[in-house]
């Protein structure tokens, strides 16, 4: 496997922060295992089956500024060997500032008053 890809499948802890978040928010184990569900329809909502130019104006806005588009435009430079252009560092910056608001928002769950 081609080092870059390998580099841009490390955008896992943001994923598991956000997880460990949504699992500390949730009541009971019900909401906890169908809370990231919405999580799993922005690949969806991106570039990785229809490109951009073509979607109406309010969804082509929305699937150009989600994090998992600049993702699958690195992936798809990668694999095919085309220009990434500046996908990678925004796939980057998006999995550190979800990754850092996920870590402190689960450390801010973690430690409140459990008499609450």
């Amino acid at each position: 496997m081609d080092r870059g890809v390998r580099g841009a499948c490390a955008d896992h802890p943001w994923r598991s922060w956000l997880s460990v978040t949504l699992g500390l928010v949730s009541k009971n184990v019900e909401v906890a295992s169908n809370l990231p569900m919405p999580l799993l329809l922005l690949p969806f909502l991106g570039s990785g089956f229809v490109p951009t130019d073509s979607m109406p104006a309010g969804l082509r806005w929305f699937a150009e500024y989600q994090p998992f588009t600049p993702f699958i435009e690195t992936m798809r430079g990668l694999l095919l060997g085309t220009a990434i252009g500046n996908s990678a560092l925004l796939t980057v910056a998006w999995c550190a500032i979800i990754a850092l608001i996920g870590y402190r928002w689960a450390l801010k769950l973690y430690n409140r008053d459990p008499s609450r």
